[in-house]
């Protein structure tokens, strides 16, 4: 059963740093519910009129949700404005959602155009919602989610505040933000699935993306090859066993610093052909390659080191 302290609390406690005056732990939490004040930890009760900062109105799903919304998008760092500008409507309909007149079209017509043209007032805005364009149209071709778009267009509004985008390619800096964003956030993307959504040729991505994490001190952990497994093996519709044995092939591998060197691409192709021979489950090895975006002999070579490395360790 639950104790309540109604509002003769103190001011110190009601305002205090969310300390409960019972049990004396920082475990206070508001209650939605019930619009209660509770302690976590021994369910106190601190207050039972608390204020709140909620909507009004209540909604039961996410349509529902927007039609009763009063207010607009949330900030984004994906459109050079940051979502702060506003459209004029292409429906040519006046407030009162009546269709206006041939001669008041042209009107309208004009002030979209110009509205268009002030939303980029320097040279630096246009850079950079042509960058943000072309980051997002990437996302979208390799199917990433919303926060790594976010992640990539921090990164590029960074090297365009420290003037690191002169002498180089719109494109190729984009390009770089969007890698160096997949390497962050832990999306498993190779430099050769960028390249072919690009604009730009990977020794050009490969250069600049370096010359980037190295200006904005961004520290890369090296991509892990287990990362790709769980993909591939969708790509290549294979049995749940074999996925688990590649996993376990890398670990083993890693473990011995055999991909020190190796394309991650590459040596987790070769780790689920192996995982297919071991499992008794057949998978072409061009199959493999051409899902990896890689060559056959490189398959070839990767999978028998790894082979060869798990018999002398199990021999050990």
């Amino acid at each position: 059963m639950t104790r309540t302290v109604t509002n003769n609390l103190s001011e110190e406690t009601t305002t205090g740093e969310g300390q409960c005056p019972d049990c004396e732990t920082d475990t206070v939490v508001h209650d939605p519910d019930r619009r209660e004040l509770v302690c976590d930890e021994c369910g106190l009760v601190l207050s039972d009129e608390p204020i709140d900062y909620g909507p009004e109105w209540r909604a039961f799903d996410a349509r529902e949700h927007e039609q009763l919304s009063r207010v607009g998008a949330p900030l984004t760092q994906s459109m050079h404005d940051r979502g702060l500008t506003t459209t004029i409507d292409w429906r040519n309909r006046d407030a009162n959602g009546h269709s206006m007149d041939a001669a008041k079209h042209g009107q309208i017509h004009r002030l979209r155009v110009w509205q268009e043209r002030i939303r980029t007032k320097n040279a630096g805005e246009r850079n950079l919602k042509y960058a943000l364009s072309e980051i997002d149209r990437m996302v979208s071709a390799l199917g990433v989610p919303n926060p790594v778009k976010e992640t990539a267009s921090v990164i590029y509004r960074q090297a365009l505040d420290r003037d690191l985008i002169r002498g180089r390619s719109i494109e190729g800096v984009a390009t770089s933000a969007l890698y160096i964003a997949c390497r962050k956030d832990g999306i498993p993307r190779s430099l050769e699935e960028l390249t072919a959504v690009s604009r730009v040729e990977q020794r050009e991505i490969g250069r600049t993306y370096r010359y980037i994490a190295d200006e904005l001190d961004i520290n890369l952990e090296p991509t892990n090859p287990r990362q790709f497994v769980p993909r591939f093996c969708s790509d290549l519709d294979v049995s749940s066993d074999v996925e688990s044995r590649a996993v376990e092939i890398i670990d083993e591998t890693t473990d011995l610093g055999l991909h020190s060197g190796k394309s991650p691409t590459g040596f987790a192709a070769a780790a689920i052909y192996a995982a297919g021979l071991l499992c008794e489950e057949t998978i072409p090895q061009r199959a493999v390659a051409e899902t990896a975006q890689t060559t056959v002999v490189t398959v070839r070579n990767r999978y028998r080191e790894q082979l060869e490395a798990i018999d002398e360790s199990a021999a050990v």
